[in-house]
Formats: C-alpha cells, structure tokens, sequence
C-alpha cells in the first residue's frame, strides 16, 4: 500500500501540524479549517468533505486526527467542528 497523499505532522509544541500533499511543504494547519484552506490551495478538489469524513487519502501522523496539539482550556484552543 503506497504512503496516503496527504500527511498530517504530529502537532508542535506551540500548536498546529505541518502538511505535505505529494511531498510539497503546503503549510502548518491549526484547526480543521485551515486544513481545508490549505488543502483547497494545492488545488484539491472537495476539500472540506475530505477533511471531515476522515478519509485514508490524509495520513494523521503522531496525534489522533483533528487534535492541533491545543488541549482544552489552553491557549489558542480550538473544539472540534461539530
């Protein structure tokens, strides 16, 4: 099985993930929805529906997907999209 497309950093210490597309630096992301900016920046076409429905086309790397690294009551937190 070939590496997914997409890969998604372990989250930094200060918050937020690197993110490759195609091994391409596209940015660091700290929400969903800079995700899906980032994403829709490289050109990728559905973007918001590939973040959200969780698909093997993103490879979470060293965190839970959707965790940016800010833990609840921290600092630059963001919840979950509902």
């Amino acid at each position: 099985m070939s590496p997914a497309p997409i890969v998604v950093h372990p989250p930094r210490g200060e918050g937020g993930r690197r993110v490759n597309a195609d091994g391409a630096i596209l940015g660091m992301a700290y929400s969903d929805g800079d995700l899906t900016e980032l994403l829709r920046l490289a050109g990728v076409e559905d973007a918001e529906d590939i973040v959200a429905a969780d698909t093997p086309w993103i490879e979470w790397r060293g965190a839970a997907a959707h965790d940016y690294g800010w833990g609840v009551g921290e600092r630059g937190y963001r919840p979950p999209p509902v």
